[in-house]
């Protein structure tokens, strides 16, 4: 990876007061450390970094960065982080680590692929990306953009793992080698999407199962022709009966 210039300039507003007046004013405020210095606080023309970042495969930038009115001309710095905006997405925080051109880092780098995979071109299978990045080790000057892998000859079922990528000269990718980073699924047929439809619905049975219940709960109840249980003692009287209970008794003639 060839580094890219980029000019900072010493901080002038701090707190939280400070970092809106300058975002406000189209710079974004920095921190830069490592090295044998102190980490040191600047500020960044938010359009400059951006047209980096469009011009770069990712946000992992190596930098020559320029700090005005510093001793140092120029540092090698690789871009740690950049934060963002949850809602926005605009650039908040910048974060510098400063290198050395003669020690490897160790780095997060996208995965892209080339190629049309032939399970997808022919059997109609869908190309997944399991791993949208993988962590690699090298000198500053052999920092690759991003892992390119050609899934040309993918079938269905296939699968590429991190121990099977053709790592770029002096780099060194590292993590669970059989880890899978791309794979070739199988297309979901008629059936599964049924299937996964029923599953989401009214299981099979269920009304049924529903039904037995309301009739066992009715089977209570006397059956048309069936003499009607007696009553036992101490049971309640019927309404009807309760009515005539409570009715006064007809007067006799005199």
């Amino acid at each position: 990876m060839k580094p890219v210039p980029l000019t900072a300039y010493p901080r002038t507003l701090a707190r939280r007061i400070g970092t809106r007046k300058l975002r406000a004013a189209g710079r974004i405020p920095a921190v830069i450390y490592g090295g044998q210095t102190v980490p040191q606080i600047l500020e960044v023309d938010t359009k400059s970094l951006q047209d980096l970042l469009n011009h770069s495969a990712s946000e992992t930038l190596l930098v020559d960065l320029s700090v005005e009115k510093d001793s140092r001309p120029k540092r090698l710095a690789l871009v740690q982080e950049i934060q963002h905006h949850p809602m926005s997405g605009k650039m908040l925080h910048l974060d510098l680590h400063e290198i050395s051109e003669t020690e490897k880092v160790t780095v997060l780098v996208p995965v892209e692929h080339t190629g049309e995979a032939v399970g997808v071109k022919t059997g109609g299978g869908v190309l997944e990306h399991v791993l949208h990045k993988v962590k690699v080790r090298c000198l500053p000057k052999d920092l690759p953009e991003a892992i390119v892998i050609d899934v040309s000859a993918m079938e269905i079922g296939h699968s590429v793992h991190i121990g099977e990528i053709k790592a770029p000269s002096g780099v060194e990718i590292l993590g669970d080698k059989k880890a899978p980073v791309l794979a070739v699924a199988a297309p979901i047929t008629e059936e599964q999407e049924a299937a996964a439809s029923a599953a989401e619905g009214t299981a099979p049975g269920e009304v049924e199962m529903l039904k037995e219940k309301k009739e066992d709960e009715a089977g209570a109840a006397a059956k048309p022709g069936e003499k009607a249980p007696a009553a036992k003692a101490g049971d309640k009287a019927p309404a009807a009966a309760a009515g005539a209970k409570d009715a006064k008794p007809a007067e006799k003639k005199k």
